[in-house]
């Protein structure tokens, strides 16, 4: 029985026992992994890293980094060597790093139309920028420091591409194409980065010698989803490098974009160098006042040298820009002198009614003189003969004082018009008086629709030259056609006639009433 139980306890202790190591070994590698675990400050270095939108700005420049060759940077992304053959760009930082530690996250895709594509990307960590037309994936050989190689094409015809692989170079070694850089290689592995539903993802970390790849092989959009490339102790790069991003393509070729590049500076615990705080506000203050200053003691200097030619420049900037009160007068002055404009051309045709009006009076009074028998006052000096108009006989003098007094209406009615037109001139000079005494006023923005009043006066009087034209007519119609048709009741005035007068009279006094109206309106804003 002892025996049995023995047996029975031993694979249980085992299967802990197994257990127990898993989880010890899981703890390890997460560990070493990820260097927060072990109390690591990390802290992300913006001016060595880029990601979209706005990768690029609008003058094509990336924030602290450069490129050339054939690279092209955009607002999503940097394609580092296009989809054309015999391609070669590559993307440097500007400055060189000042932390010793680090973790860098790449996010790229490599596509292309063919089943094997060429040539790759490549990853650097040198003392020195490399080329942006070189012969080891578009960077230079010979180079001091890391590189790690997305190889895309076989070279060697050992069919075992795409691999990924850290080379390290001291400056004096050249890389070896033809075998893809397995004789010179520190570790490496075989991974399938083309062509792949989602962007790929590639994370390398240097941590106290320790150098760690990791890789996100793009078949699912789990950002965390990493794999185990290569791991390798004591490695040893030089402080204060460069990173790079370069891309080449041969024969064969597919496009290189690269979305992020993501820098994070790894401390340990209680090391953490902090920046001096700098007042950026005072800073900024301070050079400003230094500049003022600087340009003041010129402009000083200057006056001294050239006495008439300052007089001159300052006399041309107080010409060239116009100050409040000068612009608020010359806005004045364009609306004063549009409603003077208007108010002479509304005077010039009201002028004109008046005189067709007289010339109208003066044929029907002597058409009721000869129609009574009675002779024809004389012409006035100068004034061109009046014919005399028979077959006036009809109108009588009830009709003539009526159509006199509506005309002494419409008379009365301008001279009114004419004296408003007068107050409005008078109260605008005021303003502009009171203007140029109280510079700071604003001034209310008056809207002034004279257009449409000049328009609905000209309906007005041409209904009213309609009215008089008819009455001319009328008035002049020769001898026979007035025996052909005599008036029926006597009375050459017919009722139409007589109607349609009372009406545009009627029209025009409303018409009066409203441009009154509108007028006063308009003159109490200027208050």
């Amino acid at each position: 029985m002892q025996a049995t139980g023995s047996k029975l306890l031993l694979p249980t202790i085992c299967k802990f026992l197994a257990i127990f190591c898993i989880i010890i070994t899981e703890n390890y590698v997460a560990a070493n992994l990820n260097p927060s675990a072990i109390g690591v400050h990390r802290r992300f270095e913006y001016k060595y890293s880029f990601k979209p939108p706005y990768l690029a700005q609008k003058d094509g420049t990336v924030p602290f980094w450069e490129y050339g060759g054939n690279a092209i940077a955009s607002a999503e992304s940097v394609r580092v060597a296009p989809s054309l053959r015999s391609q070669k760009g590559a993307i440097w930082t500007k400055s060189q790093t000042n932390f010793d530690w680090w973790d860098v996250e790449i996010v790229f895709r490599v596509t292309g139309r063919g089943r094997i594509g060429a040539d790759g990307l490549a990853f650097w960590y040198t003392t020195e920028k490399g080329d942006y037309n070189g012969p080891v994936f578009g960077s230079s050989d010979r180079w001091n420091g890391l590189a790690i190689i997305f190889d895309s094409f076989d070279n060697d015809n050992k069919h075992n591409n795409p691999y990924i692989s850290a080379v390290l170079n001291d400056g004096t070694k050249q890389y070896d194409h033809a075998n893809d850089g397995t004789t010179q290689l520190l570790s490496g592995c075989l991974r399938d980065f083309r062509n792949k539903p989602f962007p790929t993802r590639a994370r390398i970390e240097y941590y106290n010698n320790v150098l760690t790849v990791l890789i996100h092989n793009g078949m699912t959009n789990n950002n965390d989803d990493y794999e185990m490339c290569l791991r390798a102790d004591g490695v040893q790069l030089p402080k204060n490098g460069y990173f790079g991003i370069s891309a080449a393509t041969g024969g064969l070729a597919d496009d290189h974009d690269v979305f992020h590049f993501l820098t994070t500076s790894l401390h340990a615990a209680g090391k953490v160098q902090e920046p001096p705080k700098v007042d950026n506000q005072e800073k900024l203050t301070q050079e400003y006042k230094e500049y003022q200053e600087k340009l003041e003691k010129q402009k000083q200097e200057y006056k001294k040298e050239h006495p008439n030619e300052a007089h001159k420049d300052e006399e041309e900037w107080e010409e060239f820009y116009e100050s409040e009160n000068q612009r608020e007068l010359r806005q004045i002055w364009q609306g004063q002198s549009q409603i003077g404009e208007h108010l002479r051309e509304l005077s010039r045709k009201v002028d004109e009614i008046i005189g067709r009006q007289e010339n109208t009076l003066s044929l029907v009074s002597r058409g009721c003189a000869t129609g009574a028998g009675q002779a024809l006052p004389p012409a006035a000096a100068g004034s061109a003969p009046v014919q005399q108009l028979p077959g006036v006989v009809g109108v009588t003098r009830q009709d003539v004082d009526l159509l006199i007094a509506n005309q002494n209406i419409l008379l009365s009615t301008i001279r009114e018009i004419r004296q408003l037109a007068g107050d409005i001139n008078v109260r605008t000079d005021n303003i502009q008086t009171n203007q140029k005494n109280a510079p700071t006023a604003q001034i209310q923005s008056t809207g002034y629709d004279v257009q449409s009043l000049i328009t609905e006066m000209r309906d007005g009087m041409n209904q009213v030259k309609q009215g008089i034209s008819h009455v001319g007519q009328r008035l002049g119609m020769p001898q026979g056609s007035a025996q052909t048709a005599p008036c029926p009741t006597g009375n050459c005035v017919g009722v139409t006639l007589f109607l349609s007068v009372t009406v545009v009279q009627l029209l025009l006094v409303f018409i009066y009433n409203i441009f009154k109206n509108r007028s006063e309106a308009q003159a109490k804003k200027f208050y």
